[in-house]
């Protein structure tokens, strides 16, 4: 009970922190159940000044408050940039509108003392900072969960410069209570709105939990970075930074130190001599490359994260957010693209259909229909002028009205194809996507999906149905245990003991109570804050 007292304080100073902001201006009351209602009215009297109210007379002459939200978020800490970077990710979730204004979110933190960062490494490999590094330089970038600073090492191989990246003191524990605060408001939002049990709220703070659980390992971060070196060691217009195993631990990361120029510097790039054309190009070919090829991608390709070597090469750092797809998601991905590319619309229907993402109580013709009403103004515009991520974002939007549930394989993708593409058109303003991920696109659909590709589903199947007879005969008798157990069951009923109804009588009564005694603290903790 005493954590979760702590979680409504803590939670009630984030909510006042953006009700000042005014974030919560612009909802709706309509949309709300009626016992958020009270909070939402509470929110909208604790707005600065200048914030537009929806409805309010006079409210075109003042600022809409969702655009103080990455300020807001900022203030609050790096747990909560992390959950808003998250979000932003899940437009299924939080809406397009709030997506736009995540996005401006940078993840940049004060950093902490160079002393504190080398407590950390001799903590991490037991030995004196002189003998794992040869000098150990200052910060020289700091986010939410780590820093890094420019060392050097001596080994075999001579002395060479390389990247350290320190976890963040305290960072666990501050994420540990963080994501606890935001499992009580899942869990209260779900118990109040359909709207959020449709959503999956709690899913949602599960699958952040995992991912900064990962990004907080360091060495599943090398792990992800050595696959991904692995899966591109053949091409060559992409490289990834070498890992350092024997300096690299949960806690501290090591990698080749990158001597290039970001992608966001767009004047050293052209006075460089770079071929900025070139260069677009080569983002969006090699994120569909690696999506489509090798079904991993990396899903943070954002310009921080991009840089030109001296051989002109795209390099790409931090590998704490990477994305996978199953051999039926990069299909998917390969014939509704190459679909809308040939204005084959009801093939872009039917692939839908087959991966099972629509239900079948809806009839291809229509889903067809409605993605015509998505690919015929395309068409209507010279190439440069069509985006492809709007286009998967207008997808995902269609494909909700056809009851498609959200596969957040997809929304990742579809996520990071729209920053793969802002960097490549900031890059080459007139760049023409479709042609550029025709080549990639057209290769992957007729080695997977001609001739050659059938050969290879008939080998996958052959495999699959081997698998299937060897388990066969513990398959039946598993079933004719359940079987038995089911006629059982109708014989005899399905009891609960009164000791079991009590409890769950109980439980019930006790998540009501404190579901209303929760609403009402929050209130009236956002009273007192207003009246100080």
């Amino acid at each position: 009970m005493r954590s979760s007292f702590g979680s409504l304080i803590r939670l009630a100073r984030a909510g006042f922190v953006l009700a000042r902001a005014g974030v919560f201006s612009d909802v709706d009351p309509s949309i709300l159940p009626p016992a958020a209602r009270l909070p939402l009215a509470l929110a909208r009297l604790l707005a600065g000044p200048g914030v537009r109210t929806a409805g309010a007379k006079g409210a075109g002459k003042k600022a809409s408050g969702l655009a103080n939200l990455p300020g807001a978020i900022s203030r609050l800490g790096p747990s909560y940039v992390k959950l808003g970077q998250f979000l932003a990710t899940r437009p299924d979730v939080v809406g397009v509108a709030v997506v736009q204004q995540l996005e401006r979110l940078q993840d940049r933190m004060e950093p902490f003392p160079r002393t504190v960062a080398i407590a950390t490494i001799e903590a991490a490999f037991g030995e004196s900072l002189g003998r794992i590094f040869v000098s150990f330089g200052e910060p020289v970038a700091a986010a939410s969960i780590a820093q890094v600073h420019r060392a050097r090492v001596k080994d075999a191989e001579g002395e060479r410069d390389v990247a350290v990246k320190v976890l963040r003191p305290g960072v666990e524990r501050l994420f540990r209570r963080d994501l606890g605060d935001m499992y009580v408001a899942a869990r209260l939002a779900e118990r109040w709105s359909g709207d959020a049990r449709r959503l999956k709220l709690i899913e949602v703070v599960d699958t952040l939990a995992r991912t900064v659980k990962m990004e907080m390992d360091f060495r599943l971060e090398a792990a992800a970075a050595s696959e991904f070196a692995e899966n591109v060691a053949k091409d060559t217009d992409l490289r990834i930074p070498r890992i350092d195993w024997d300096r690299t631990a949960k806690e501290v990361l090591t990698l080749e130190w990158i001597d290039g120029t970001p992608l966001s510097d767009i004047k050293a790039l052209v006075s460089k001599g770079y071929n900025l054309q070139d260069l677009g190009r080569n983002v969006v070919q090699s994120f569909l490359r690696t999506a489509m090829r090798d079904g991993f991608f990396h899903a943070d390709m954002h310009q921080g994260n991009l840089f030109v070597d001296p051989q002109g090469r795209l390099t790409a750092v931090d590998f704490g957010i990477m994305g996978r797809l199953g051999f039926n998601e990069r299909r998917f991905l390969a014939e509704i693209l190459y679909g809308f590319i040939k204005r084959d619309y009801r093939r872009v229907a039917e692939v839908h259909f087959e991966a099972g993402y629509v239900p079948r109580v809806h009839k291809v013709e229509d889903f067809a229909q409605a993605i015509r009403a998505i690919g015929e103004p395309i068409h209507s515009r010279t190439a440069d002028q069509i985006s492809m991520a709007k286009l998967l974002t207008l997808l995902f939007e269609i494909t909700g009205l056809f009851d498609m549930k959200t596969r957040i394989e997809l929304v990742l993708l579809q996520k990071t194809m729209v920053v793969v593409e802002g960097v490549a058109r900031t890059l080459d303003p007139k760049l023409d996507v479709w042609t550029t991920s025709e080549p990639v696109v057209g290769a992957w659909i007729e080695q997977n999906l001609g001739p050659v590709g059938k050969l290879q589903d008939a080998g996958r199947a052959a495999a699959t149905l081997a698998r299937f007879a060897s388990n066969l005969p513990g398959v039946l008798l598993r079933g004719e245990n359940i079987v038995n157990q089911l006629e059982g069951m109708a014989e005899n009923g399905f009891e609960l003991s009164e000791s079991a109804m009590q409890k769950i009588g109980e439980a019930e009564a006790r998540g009501s109570r404190l579901g209303h005694i929760a609403l009402w603290l929050i209130a009236a903790i956002g009273l007192l804050m207003l009246f100080r």
